[in-house]
């Protein structure tokens, strides 16, 4: 029995480490036993360095946000308070928790005959009720300068390591004498500290504030860690940098804009917010596809020729690609009503509710149903604000 399944095992890590998979005709891993230069070729016991180097980041993370961006929340204004809290009420906690958190109208009439109040009273209670449970902005403005610095800073890096290297200016180099290209140490750590990152957002991705696009967001984690895993493992590392940097370029815009939102600098907001969406749209729907997939595609296949891993790199990036349009789309919507209304009022995978327009010009702005969430992020005030600021 017990041999059986060591053979069976034995055939799996066989199989799971084929030659055939992984590397182009007529090379071995036997290959990349030679160290070459600088890192020597890349190894896939490699990978298992970024795990603890991904609790780390996670742990750098939590002193960051406790030391660094709590305190620069609170000097912007942004208060430590939750949202405002729902009046106690049995009954309507018993709909709220067995039953429905949107009750629908004819659910809010019986309410409103059974409790003797006004059906916009109710509809209220249950709004507030439902912010409740939200996280406060100043937890909101602590996750997005910490993604903010570190995209930002390893946008810095990456594009100070990429300037001096030869693929950056000419893509054909990603695949010149590959795949005997022997790693630096600039690229080794470049590579590695991403793939640490996106592994700590993986995880925390389960404790951070849950939006409506979170299965998007861990789809789209799940296909860049296995871009940068396969990448790294079969040595496609060189075009592998450049997607990274490619990608980190509006990553940081996105949560600078972000962070003015939530500390209500409205028209930096808005400002960060158009550059963010040119520069998000010339690099995922332009430079990308015409850039990135032109060399995995065509130019790698006219200089190695495919080869079973080179199809499955080939198809994560166009899921990533998938991605994108699908987030052009959101971002193309949003401008749209902005156009059309001359204000954006709400994502759709806002995380914090506010009243509607309707409620917002009948009811009373001194009562709390006309009162601003405490989050500061959900109110229209003139300008492109609103809650519409989600994760990529």
């Amino acid at each position: 029995m017990a041999t059986a399944a060591a053979g069976a095992l034995g055939l799996l890590w066989g199989w799971l480490w084929s030659e055939r998979f992984w590397l182009p005709q007529n090379v071995s891993w036997a290959d990349f036993e030679g160290q070459g230069d600088g890192y020597g070729y890349p190894r896939a016991r490699d990978i298992l360095s970024v795990f603890p180097l991904a609790a780390g980041v996670f742990s750098v993370r939590l002193l960051f946000e406790r030391f660094i961006a709590k305190p620069c929340a609170l000097h912007v204004g942004i208060q430590d308070s939750g949202p405002y809290q729902a009046q106690p009420n049995a009954i309507l906690e018993k709909v709220f928790m067995s039953i429905t958190k949107y009750p629908d109208e004819k659910r809010l009439e019986g309410l409103s005959k059974q409790l003797d109040w006004d059906v916009r009273k109710i509809q209220c209670w249950f709004r507030h009720r439902r912010n409740q449970d939200k996280p406060p902005t100043l937890t909101k403005f602590c996750e997005s300068m910490w993604r903010f610095t570190f995209y930002l800073c390893i946008f810095c890096y990456g594009i100070r390591f990429l300037w001096s290297s030869p693929w950056f200016w000419d893509t054909r180099q990603c695949w010149h004498s590959y795949p005997y290209q022997p790693l630096t140490s600039g690229l080794y750590y470049y590579y590695i500290m991403e793939l640490a990152f996106y592994w700590s957002l993986m995880f925390s991705q389960f404790t951070d504030i849950k939006r409506k696009d979170f299965l998007i967001m861990f789809v789209h984690h799940l296909a860049t860690i296995g871009l940068i895993t396969f990448s790294y493992i079969n040595n496609m590392v060189r075009v592998g940098t450049l997607v990274l940097c490619l990608h980190d370029v509006s990553d940081f815009l996105l949560e600078a804009a972000k962070l003015a939102n939530y500390a209500k600098y409205q028209r930096l907001c808005d400002t960060l917010f158009v550059i963010f969406s040119a520069v998000f749209v010339v690099t995922r729907l332009g430079i990308y596809p015409f850039w990135i997939l032109n060399t995995t595609l065509f130019e790698s296949w006219e200089m190695i020729g495919p080869y079973p891993s080179w199809w499955l790199f080939n198809g994560l990036l166009l899921v990533l690609q998938v991605l994108h349009v699908i987030w052009s789309y959101l971002i193309a919507r949003i401008a749209f009503k902005a156009l059309i209304r001359g204000k954006v009022l709400k994502d759709d995978r806002s995380d914090v509710e506010s009243s509607s327009e309707e409620e917002d010009i009948t009811t009373n702005s001194k009562g709390p149903c006309g009162r601003s969430s405490s989050n500061g992020a959900n109110r229209v005030n003139g300008h492109m604000g609103g809650s519409y600021w989600a994760e990529e």
